[in-house]
């Protein structure tokens, strides 16, 4: 975030540093004075011991209070003209402020990813193809998405240069927080965490709800004038290589288009997974995926079932339960819950202003918020096989989240045995996506409010049937049964070299994608939230998606360049990577029995989750590697 240089109100600077977040404050303090102490005892904070921020850092009162007055006087004389002391830490010195920063720890290798993030040495962008070699090649590329995915490679393609176009099925940008608008939608990933890097805001609260993030995308597009780009209500129904050509043809009902290159950008969650239940179609009342949620529909008064205890409904249970007659919540299996304070909290005024107002504080603050949620639990994931009780944990520190959440949900659910007995899981911390508690166990505690572990037999016209034969009588009904995310691409006919069908290359479930991206056989053809890319033990995707984007536009910027007009993940490479996914999985926690997720497809393996953590991946795809590629020229009568 811009920090603009101008002389500030010393009274406002003392009185937003009162909100701010002290760890990062001594970074931004240290770096304006080059004052050693500021990394030392006793202002060096203390490890977070959960998901929170950790304002004060562990910090007594007086250590705080100095650090609060010393950062008043460096920033004003910042804001004054003078010059930072350490505007760009050398190597060992970042390293060590990333630790110092944390409390904890912190690898090596994070010390390049964020000198690049945190603006030290800043990502220059994709090398400009010039208009002469654009308008000689027809070059061009169809992104299929205006989601989080398809926004980031559009702005990347146009500060190459590459012409574009966007088909987006819907009427509006945004992917998922466009279509998900079912009550309490939002995100479980620190709102200054899930965002774009190069489009920063002023969060309205600490975890951005669906309304603030479908209006942050829009935003995004308006500002980089994306959307003279997009033809919207367009779904996609095919896309074909011709190899004489070296271009895609990408059709919608009539309608055709063709390019140099095609990036899918069509999402992991935009297929509502919808349970063969007897009876679907027979219920009375609304009966409706949480993905399809009414825009009419008012549930006050109503008697609702919620089938399904995942992300979805751990958001709409809490959200509805105030309003409805009854609620019924029906669980399949029980999910790990963490506390955090700031869930519903808002961003008060002066810590906007010091995001807008004091040099680096939005890079630090950002940074502690990456390593909390991004890959600090990433060790905590790997199969310990001297272990001794692999039944509930993975490792000794696995273990100890366990004895963590488990202490959190007695407490919550005090008094409640029959609910402890239902909600305590007996598979691994971390062994489905962590959630955040909302208000979960405070609703269920509600006397109209009853949960069921009985599975769901069938649907009748007046409610829902267990295979207990208990009949709950029901006014609406909810789905809140996850996505389909086992099956890429569903519903785009894909046609590589020689005609090949992707779905038959990948049989139908067990989709493979060289660093999640590129496939042999389909030349040009680039994917976003591809295989194994999805970050199971949470995070911001945001970072993945620009890691991607950046990745794919320098291969098509190289192309250009380069004149090579057809090129082609090799096979080998391909099976390194899925050699090494499928490894780093048996060593952790998906691959652990006791539970099941939509990250295994029909076979028992990962295709979704990622078992890297994201500074690797940053890393892997940091700079195309064309030896990973066979690439054919463009013809001497085109080049």
């Amino acid at each position: 975030m811009s920090t603009p240089r101008r002389p500030l109100d010393e009274q406002r600077l003392s009185q937003a540093v009162t909100a701010a977040n002290l760890p990062t404050l001594a970074m931004v303090t240290f770096q304006l004075t080059g004052d050693q102490r500021w990394l030392d005892e006793p202002y060096r904070p203390v490890r977070s011991s959960g998901l929170g921020p950790n304002d004060s850092g562990g910090l007594d009162e007086t250590a705080a209070a100095e650090l609060r007055t010393a950062a008043v006087e460096a920033i004003t004389n910042w804001s004054r003209g003078g010059e930072p002391a350490v505007p760009d830490p050398d190597h060992a010195l970042l390293r060590r402020m990333l630790s110092t920063a944390m409390g904890e720890p912190v690898p090596d290798e994070y010390e390049r990813l964020m000198r690049e993030e945190m603006g030290f040495e800043p990502d220059p962008g994709p090398v400009p193809v010039p208009p002469a070699v654009v308008a000689e090649r027809d070059l061009s590329v169809v992104i299929i998405g205006a989601g989080i995915s398809g926004l980031i490679a559009a702005v990347r393609l146009q500060q190459a240069g590459v012409p574009f176009t966007i088909l987006e099925r819907n009427t509006e940008v945004g992917g998922v927080w466009l279509t998900n608008t079912y009550p309490g939608a939002g995100v479980d990933t620190p709102s200054y965490l899930y965002s774009f890097s190069f489009f920063p805001r002023n969060w309205s609260t600490h975890f951005g709800k669906r309304d603030e993030m479908a209006a942050y995308t829009a935003e995004m597009a308006d500002h980089f004038d994306l959307r003279r780009h997009i033809e919207f209500g367009v779904s996609v129904d095919s896309a074909t290589w011709d190899e004489h050509r070296q271009r895609w043809t990408v059709t919608a009902g009539s309608r055709s288009w063709t390019a140099s290159a095609v990036i899918s950008a069509v999402g992991l969650f935009n297929t509502p997974k919808v349970p063969d239940l007897p009876g679907l179609d027979t219920f009375d009342g609304p009966l409706f995926h949480t993905a399809e949620w009414p825009a009419d529909l008012d549930v006050t008064g109503k008697r609702v079932a919620v089938v399904g205890t995942g992300a979805s409904a751990m958001q709409v249970v809490p959200a509805i339960a105030e309003r409805t007659a009854h609620l019924t919540v029906f669980q399949r299996s029980p999910q790990w819950i963490a506390p955090n304070a700031e869930y519903f909290q808002e961003v008060g005024e002066d810590v906007h202003w010091l995001m807008e107002h004091v040099p680096y504080y939005h890079a630090w603050y950002r940074f502690r918020l990456a390593w909390v949620f991004n890959d600090r639990v990433h060790a905590s994931l790997q199969i310990d096989d001297d272990w001794d009780h692999p039944e509930r944990s993975l490792n000794a520190v696995n273990d100890g989240h366990r004895r963590f959440f488990t202490r959190y949900l007695h407490e919550q659910l005090e008094g409640r045995p029959d609910l402890v007995e239902k909600c305590l899981p007996d598979y691994p911390p971390f062994g489905k996506r962590m959630l955040l508690d909302n208000g979960w166990f405070a609703a269920l505690r509600r006397d109209d409010v009853e949960l069921i572990t009985d599975g769901v037999a069938r649907i009748t016209g007046t409610g829902v049937v267990t295979d207990a034969g208990e009949h709950h009588e029901a006014d609406v009904v909810v789905l809140s049964t996850g996505f389909d995310a086992q099956h890429y691409l569903p519903g785009i006919d894909v046609r590589g070299r020689d005609g090949l069908r992707l779905h038959d290359a990948w049989s139908e479930d067990d989709a493979v994608a060289h660093l999640g991206i590129t496939v042999p056989g389909f030349p040009n053809l680039f994917l976003m939230y591809g295989p194994n890319t999805n970050a199971g033990a949470g995070g911001s995707f945001i970072f993945v998606a620009e890691a991607q984007g950046r990745y794919i536009v320098d291969l098509v910027t190289t192309m250009a360049r380069d004149g090579i007009g057809a090129l082609e993940c090799r096979p080998e490479a391909l099976q390194r990577w899925v050699s090494d996914v499928d490894a780093r999985h048996q060593r952790m926690v998906w691959s652990h029995p006791g539970m099941t997720t939509y990250y295994r497809n029909s076979r028992g393996r990962v295709v979704t989750n990622s078992p890297y953590r994201v500074v690797d991946y940053w890393a892997m795809t940091h700079d195309p590697d064309l030896t990973d590629f066979h690439t054919i020229p463009v013809p001497a009568r085109a080049a």
